[in-house]
């Protein structure tokens, strides 16, 4: 597969979503929602009071934005951002990306603890051997919190199969991919391991129509392809680290992959060195986002 860049020159690019003929993705430290078109037009659709992460949309059209730090979820009203739901009884750290159903429940996870303190530390093994998960948040669409899975190591990227009855959810510290089964009313019950990843540390993530799920790999240059059980179908060169992807395009079968030279905050907020790379892959998106 060839890959390219469509574009560059941002800082953190995370929580893209292919949304009315555009890919739409949060820029951390521009504290911006940005789009890209396929001729590779970069846009500031709008800037948050923070930094914003997981995006989505109610089923009348509204948009969602994960605000990090203040551990909420905005809703655009018109011009006018208002809190949807907050976080801060549910999340005990940044929360990041998020994944809105067909009904307009948004599932969000957070990091848990205080990752970048961790790796400053330098020791890091001691704190991952004492983190004792994250909470998965469940957002109704009136705005009520409720705490919809606890213990996951850092839930990150999740993706809803095309018949609504099942959430994966990106695991970063646990290396896997875990599966829900997703009741009428939200309620997630049979926690499984949907795909172990060895060494690779999923990202972002996104559900193709052959049930095969794309990873960005956050450990390294690389976009990984995976079926249920965890065997690789395909792997992507990203160049630099890749932190999150979505499959969009015409017909889905483009693959947007974000990437920067680093996660590290205080390089990160530096430094423009975010991308955002593409390729055609042969089978197109299927689920949500």
């Amino acid at each position: 597969m060839t890959v390219e860049l469509l574009a560059d020159g941002l800082y953190f690019g995370e929580g893209p979503r292919w949304h009315r003929g555009s890919l739409w993705f949060s820029d951390f430290y521009d504290h911006a929602v940005k789009t890209v078109d396929l001729d590779g037009t970069v846009s500031t659709k709008l800037v948050i009071d923070d930094q914003p992460s997981g995006l989505g949309w109610l089923p009348d059209g509204r948009m969602l934005i994960v605000a990090m730090t203040a551990r909420q979820v905005l809703r655009l009203e018109g011009d006018v951002l208002v809190v949807h739901a907050d976080l801060g009884e549910v999340a005990t750290f940044h929360c990041n990306d998020m994944v809105v159903d067909a009904q307009g429940r948004a599932y969000v996870g957070n990091f848990g603890f205080d990752l970048h303190a961790a790796v400053e530390s330098g020791d890091f093994a001691g704190a991952l051997a004492s983190y004792e998960g994250a909470t998965l948040a469940c957002v109704d669409p009136d705005g009520t919190v409720r705490t919809a899975a606890t213990g996951l190591r850092f839930p990150n990227g999740s993706v809803i199969t095309p018949d609504g009855r099942t959430l994966i959810v990106a695991e970063s510290l646990g290396r896997r991919l875990t599966a829900f089964d997703v009741a009428v009313d939200g309620t997630l019950s049979n926690q499984r391991v949907w795909a172990d990843l060895g060494r690779a540390t999923p990202d972002g993530i996104s559900l193709d129509a052959d049930g095969a799920v794309w990873l960005a790999d956050a450990s390294g240059p690389r976009c990984i392809r995976v079926r249920e059980g965890g065997e690789v179908l395909d792997v992507v060169d990203t160049g630099q680290p890749c932190f999150a992807c979505m499959l969009g395009g015409p017909d889905g079968r483009h693959l947007f992959m974000l990437t920067a030279e680093s996660s590290n905050p205080d390089i990160a907020s530096a430094n423009r060195t975010g991308r955002v790379m593409v390729t055609e892959v042969p089978v197109g998106r299927a689920g949500l986002p």
